[in-house]
């Protein structure tokens, strides 16, 4: 890596889009000029798809995160895929986050395999913001105290996530932009 080349964060949202949330992870994102990568349920982007086209819009990357948010170590094979293909029809993207971070072998093997395979993208930081027993600084403090450059970190535009979401997300862009990180989105996938 060049000498000048900033050193990356990769932000992701995941459940969304939502129709208030989602646009408020937007404006942070705009406000620290930072790039992020959304995993979407096709469940929620068929309800907003104009949440979808304004996060293409403002060029960040997407993803997909199943139809109706499948666990894969629950599900059957043959149906866990035809839920991602029926979400794949909304979102024009190769990019794949399982729910829960849940994916059987069988199932990962048949995403990777074939004419146009998938890229499953994991994380190694998971921000906790779904927990509701967790408080939104011991949230900002979670993702602070493991976050590194190349980190991929995990956040939920969720209703469920936005009582430490609104309060970890902007406290996690201000520690970024503290340390000279750039805020890049995940390669975008076709």
């Amino acid at each position: 890596m060049p000498q000048d080349e900033p050193l990356s964060v990769y932000l992701t949202f995941d459940d969304g889009p939502h129709p208030e949330i989602t646009p408020y992870v937007l404006e942070q994102l705009k406000e620290y000029d930072a790039k992020a990568s959304f995993f979407c349920i096709g469940k929620n982007v068929g309800l907003y798809p104009e949440v979808l086209e304004r996060i293409r819009e403002e060029g960040h990357t997407l993803g997909n995160h199943t139809q109706n948010h499948f666990n894969g170590w629950k599900t059957e094979d043959s149906v866990y895929i035809e839920n991602i293909d029926a979400a794949a029809g909304l979102l024009p993207t190769r990019n794949f986050r399982p729910p829960y971070g849940r994916i059987r072998r069988s199932q990962a093997r048949q995403l990777l395999s074939g004419d146009r395979p998938w890229r499953i993208y994991m994380w190694d930081i998971i921000s906790g913001d779904f927990d509701r027993e967790l408080t939104p600084e011991a949230c900002l403090d979670n993702v602070i105290r493991h976050l590194r450059p190349g980190s991929i970190v995990v956040f939920h535009d969720s209703e469920k996530a936005f009582p430490r979401l609104r309060h970890a997300l902007p406290g996690t862009l201000d520690h970024c932009r503290k340390m000279g990180w750039e805020l890049k989105a995940l390669p975008q996938y076709l």
